[in-house]
């Protein structure tokens, strides 16, 4: 990562962002987007969440389609933009809820058995990443699951590599005594999913 490009504000950085655009990274009309989404929620080995974490929510695309499978639903995002877009879409919904924070410094306390890492942990530096990722298998109930998604291509050059974030979260994974149950290499973006129980679909419905 080069230091010398990071913004010195990362919050102001998204927010100039999501100012000028109600939606920059197209996340409601492009295909790749919607098929990232769809695929993500697949890899879900459980159908129903009790307590979901899903930071970096951006404007709540994602969070909308995780909230049907979900009891509670905790969504939070640093660009006061996003955030503003993200409780207007989600504001139907009382079992979910939209809060600042900035990651990994603003990590909520409690447990959950569901946590949703989804294209910004590259933003980050490794430090950063790091601590998200420990916090993120830390935080993980013993039937939870913990999903990293992120896009493969070059973006801004201070970013990490999509490569270097799942290293990173597999290594505290690990640590964690989490289970790999999906790894997914598409052209265009990684996916892994972890849990504590890695028991497969089929045999928790006794198909095995």
């Amino acid at each position: 990562m080069d230091a010398e490009r990071i913004p010195e504000s990362r919050a102001a950085w998204f927010d100039d962002k999501f100012s000028r655009h109600p939606d920059p990274w197209r996340t409601r009309e492009s295909w790749y987007e919607a098929r990232k989404r769809a695929l993500t929620l697949a890899a879900l080995p459980r159908a129903r969440y009790r307590n979901a974490f899903e930071p970096g929510c951006a404007i709540g695309v994602l969070s909308v389609e995780l909230a049907p499978r979900c009891e509670r639903l905790l969504c939070a995002d640093f660009a006061p933009h996003a955030l503003a877009a993200a409780r207007a879409r989600l504001a139907g919904l009382s079992h979910v809820t939209v809060e600042p924070r900035a990651m990994p410094h603003d990590w909520p306390a409690g447990r959950y058995d569901l946590i949703v890492i989804s294209e910004f942990a590259y933003y980050l530096d490794t430090p950063e990443c790091t601590a998200l990722a420990q916090h993120a298998s830390r935080a993980l109930d013993a039937d939870g699951t913990l999903v990293c998604c992120h896009w493969r291509h070059p973006a801004e050059t201070w970013m990490l590599e999509s490569a270097e974030v799942h290293r990173l979260f597999a290594a505290a994974a690990a640590r964690d005594s989490l289970e790999p149950v999906v790894h997914m290499e598409d052209a265009d973006f990684l996916l892994d999913v972890w849990s504590r129980d890695a028991c497969s679909v089929a045999r928790r419905e006794g198909a095995c």
